[in-house]
C-alpha cells in the first residue's frame, strides 16, 4: 500500500506531465520513409531525455531514428525489466495544437467542447464515461485529439520513475526505459537498439484501467495501386479506363461484415484508412487484421484474386498490391513465460485495479518485439476513444497506472 504522500505526489505529478507532454505535437505520417516519419517527433524525445537525466537516469541516449534510452540503475536482488511508449500519436486525426481541458467532478453527463460546440462526448458515445462520475476527466479543446494513445504511458512512465527518485523507500532493480516513435504506422521499432533491451518489457499503451494484454491482432497492411487510363470524356468510349471507377469497384468488393464498424471480440476485419486518385491512377491504403495469421492469409488471396478478376474486367488495367506484415499475435510467446504476466497481474492488484484479460483488438510496439524474443506484455494506460476528438482520460487512471509501475518495479525481487 503506497502513502498518502506518494498517492498525492503521483496524482499531481502524472497530470502536469501528461497535461504538458500533450501540447507537444508529434504526429506521424504513414506516406514517409524516414524514421521517425515527422521531425517534430524529436521534439517530445529531446524533452523526455532532459527529464531523464533530471531525474538520475543514465546512459541516457536520444538517437537519430526516434529513440530514447535510459537506465535507472537499481539494488542488487532484482531481475532487471523494461518500460516502454511511444510518442507519436496518429495520423487519423489532427495532433498539432493540443488544448487539454481539465474537467474536475464529472458529473455523469454529456461534455462540450469549448473550440467546437457541435461536439459532445456522453456516456452514450462511451458507456465507460459512467465508471468514473466525480472523476476528473481530461480532453482536448474539440479541434484536435487528447493524445493519450500514447502520452499518457509516457507520463506514467515518467512520474513513476520520479516517484522513484523521490521516495528511496520505493525499492526497485535496474529498470531500463525506451520511448519509441512511429507506432502509429507500424514501424515503432524499427531500428531498435537490441543491446539496449533487457530480457523483457512492459509497453504502456492499453485502455481501460486494469487491462493486461497477452494476445494481439495478427496485422498486414496492403497498398493497391491502379494505374488506368486518361482519355478525353467526350472521346472516351472504348478507349478510356477509370482508375477511380476501378477503385470504387475494389472497395465495393469487400465484404460488409469484415470492417471494424461491422465487427467485434475476435473477428477481423479490412479496414480503408486512405484513398485518393482520378481517372489515369488511384491508390488505395488499408489495414488486414485479424487473430489469426491463417484468416489473414485468407484475406490477402481474395485480394490478390480481386485485383485479377477487374484487370479481367477492365482490358488495359494495371493493378498492383503492395502487402507488409506489420506485427504478429503474441499470445503464443508470451504463454511461454508465464512469470512476467504473473508480476504484471498482482501489480495491478496492489494498485487496488481489477485485472482485465482480453485481446486487444490492434497492436503495440510490445507485439513486434515479442516476435523479436523480448517478452513485452501490455499494461493499460487509462485512456478511451483513441485516434478521435472525442478522446479522453481519467485522471485515476493515470494515477492507478504510475501506482502499477511502482508495484512492478517491486515484484521484481528475486524469488
Amino acid at each position: 500500500m503506497l502513502s498518502h504522500d506518494i498517492l498525492s505526489f503521483i496524482r499531481n505529478d502524472v497530470l502536469e506531465r501528461f497535461t504538458r507532454y500533450v501540447k507537444v505535437s508529434t504526429g506521424s505520417d504513414p506516406l514517409s520513409m524516414e524514421k521517425p516519419s515527422t521531425v517534430r517527433q524529436h521534439d517530445l524525445l529531446k524533452l523526455l531525455a532532459s527529464e531523464l537525466t533530471q531525474l538520475g537516469l543514465v546512459d541516457i541516449t536520444h538517437t537519430p531514428n526516434g529513440f530514447v534510452y535510459a537506465t535507472l540503475k537499481g539494488r542488487e536482488g532484482y531481475v532487471p525489466f523494461g518500460l516502454m511508449a511511444h510518442v507519436d500519436t496518429s495520423p487519423d486525426q489532427d495532433g498539432a495544437g493540443v488544448v487539454p481541458v481539465v474537467r474536475e467532478h464529472y458529473d455523469g453527463g454529456a461534455l462540450g467542447f469549448p473550440d467546437d460546440p457541435e461536439l459532445t462526448l456522453s456516456p452514450e458515445d462511451s458507456p465507460q464515461l459512467h465508471d468514473f462520475i466525480g472523476d476528473t476527466i481530461i480532453t482536448a479543446s474539440g479541434k484536435t485529439l487528447l493524445g493519450a494513445d500514447d502520452k499518457a504511458g509516457v507520463a506514467e512512465i515518467m512520474t513513476a520513475l520520479a516517484a522513484l527518485h523521490k521516495f528511496p523507500d520505493l525499492t526497485h532493480g535496474t529498470i531500463e526505459v525506451c520511448f519509441t516513435s512511429d507506432e502509429e504506422v507500424g514501424r515503432g521499432v524499427d531500428g531498435i537498439n537490441t543491446a539496449r533491451l533487457p530480457q523483457h518489457i512492459y509497453t504502456m499503451d492499453g485502455g481501460y484501467p486494469g487491462e493486461l494484454q497477452t494476445e494481439c491482432f495478427d496485422a498486414y497492411s496492403v497498398t493497391v495501386k491502379i494505374l488506368g487510363r486518361g482519355v478525353h470524356p467526350g472521346y472516351a468510349y472504348g478507349k478510356m479506363i477509370n482508375a477511380a471507377l476501378v477503385a470504387n469497384k475494389f472497395i465495393s468488393a469487400l465484404p460488409e461484415r469484415e470492417r471494424p464498424e461491422t465487427t467485434q471480440n475476435r473477428e477481423g476485419f479490412f479496414h480503408i484508412s486512405e484513398i485518393e486518385g482520378n481517372n489515369e491512377r488511384a491508390e488505395i491504403r488499408m489495414i488486414v487484421r485479424d487473430f489469426e495469421n491463417s484468416q489473414n492469409l485468407k484475406r490477402i488471396q481474395y485480394l490478390h484474386e480481386l485485383a485479377a478478376q477487374l484487370e479481367g474486367e477492365h482490358p488495359g488495367a494495371v493493378i498492383e498490391l503492395g502487402v507488409v506484415h506489420q506485427y504478429e499475435n503474441m499470445r503464443e510467446t508470451l504463454a511461454q513465460h508465464p512469470e512476467i504476466v504473473e508480476r504484471a497481474v498482482r501489480a495491478i492488484e496492489d494498485a487496488g485495479v481489477t485485472v482485465r484479460r482480453h485481446p486487444i483488438r490492434g497492436g503495440t510496439d510490445g507485439s513486434r518485439l515479442t516476435a523479436m524474443g523480448y517478452p513485452s506484455p501490455n499494461i493499460f494506460a487509462g485512456g478511451m476513444m483513441f485516434h478521435s476528438r472525442r478522446e479522453w482520460i481519467a485522471l485515476s487512471g493515470l494515477s492507478q497506472a504510475v501506482q502499477t509501475i511502482v508495484h512492478l518495479a517491486r515484484h521484481h525481487r528475486v524469488r
